[in-house]
């Protein structure tokens, strides 16, 4: 049996071969390989063999392993895993960036070996400090357990730090110092209230969200050749969608009121965004130069900015639709609520209407063993809907 040098076989009293290799803490394991010089027996050899190779290899490289490095080998991770079908981020690797971050500032040059309880409850508290939300706070826990059990899972540290790290519980309502999200019910009134404060563009965003329940991102990210018009009720089928990665299909129906908001945004190209940062700035600035009222001078022609620091993107992303609607709310005078906040209403109100199976399928909630027959019922029930609703 051919073998690595300095890595001996041995023939036992049975006749089985038998190989003697160290584990991650340097103690001497044997593994029996089967009959010796027999084909089974040269391929579980080989096999051990890669894997004390790949074991060593992890153990002289990461032995000393820091949590900044840990945290850059995580994001490569992150960035591969948590993507939509076309490569684009999704928004889950925005939120490991926000949760990582104290992690990082606290514990960046600490042995990622010695990350424990006490030190996930020190991070935790710098949340609390930051005065950020009970619900919020425990998903971002979650998030940081989820890197150390995938370094676990990598083999770059002990499977003990993520056992640790799992005793640390989230914390509970009521039995906390931790802020608790206010509860806020939207009304019709709480929308129709923002809309005078708000551009065209996010103006028609609410309502449309409003009218079809569809989510934030996918408001934010329709364009025009997503849309079936074919029907009196058009049906949206959004390339990006939250469940895009389980390879689900998503359709909202769009009705005739949500169709005259969207065809006044809907330009020669059918790839463009509906909704475009970058059309709101134009039409912005062309709606100051014809309200002028005094003559321009020569050298305000042309007041653009050679390397500006900040340029519209050509869609809103979910944060700055969520911002203009808060700065909509500051300026009328109410309590602010945000965009999921219309989805959650139409829900409801669409449970009320149409019972559960309505709500459902308005809300784009398929099980898992949806069939090809019960997504064509969805599709009926769906333009029902929109044609009565939006």
């Amino acid at each position: 049996m051919a073998r690595k040098p300095g890595i001996p076989v041995y023939r036992n009293k049975d006749s089985r071969a038998v190989v003697t290799l160290p584990d991650q803490l340097g103690n001497r394991t044997l593994h029996y390989l089967g009959v010796h010089g027999s084909p089974e027996s040269k391929n579980e050899y080989a096999r051990h063999i890669a894997e004390w190779q790949t074991r060593l290899q992890r153990l002289l490289v990461y032995h000393d392993l820091t949590v900044n490095e840990l945290i850059i080998l995580f994001w490569k991770h992150v960035e591969q895993h948590y993507r939509h079908p076309d490569g684009t981020p999704t928004g889950e690797a925005d939120n490991f960036r926000y949760a990582l971050k104290p992690v990082r500032r606290l514990y960046g040059y600490s042995l990622a070996n010695n990350f424990g309880p006490l030190a996930l409850k020190a991070v935790r508290q710098v949340m609390l400090d930051a005065d950020l939300c009970r619900s919020v706070i425990n998903r971002q826990v979650v998030r940081i357990r989820m890197m150390f059990r995938w370094a676990v899972a990598e083999e770059l540290i002990g499977p003990s730090v993520f056992h640790a790290l799992k005793a640390v519980d989230g914390l509970k309502l009521g039995r906390s110092c931790a802020r608790e999200t206010n509860k806020v019910l939207l009304f019709h009134a709480d929308v129709e209230a923002i809309l005078p404060f708000l551009d065209r563009f996010v103006s028609a965003m609410v309502q449309v969200q409003r009218l079809t329940g569809m989510r934030p991102g996918e408001i934010c990210s329709m364009r025009r050749n997503e849309i079936d018009m074919s029907g009196s009720v058009w049906m949206y089928r959004p390339t990006r969608h939250k469940t895009s990665w389980r390879g689900k299909s998503r359709t909202i129906g769009i009705g005739p009121k949500a169709q005259e908001i969207l065809k006044g945004f809907f330009t020669p190209a059918f790839d463009d965004y509906v909704f475009s940062p970058i059309r709101a700035r134009e039409e912005r600035f062309a709606a100051k130069k014809a309200n002028r009222q005094t003559p321009v001078q020569p050298s305000q022609v042309s007041r653009k900015k050679i390397k500006p620091r900040r340029i519209p993107g050509d869609r809103f992303e979910r944060e700055s639709y969520t911002q203009a609607i808060r700065r909509g709310c500051e300026k009328a005078g109410i309590l602010v609520w945000k965009p999921n906040q219309l989805r959650h209403a139409f829900g409801t109100d669409i449970r009320r209407r149409f019972g559960l199976e309505g709500a459902q399928v308005g809300l784009g909630h398929a099980k898992a063993d949806v069939t090809q027959v019960y997504a064509k019922r969805n599709e009926e029930l769906a333009a029902k809907i929109a044609s009565e609703v939006g």
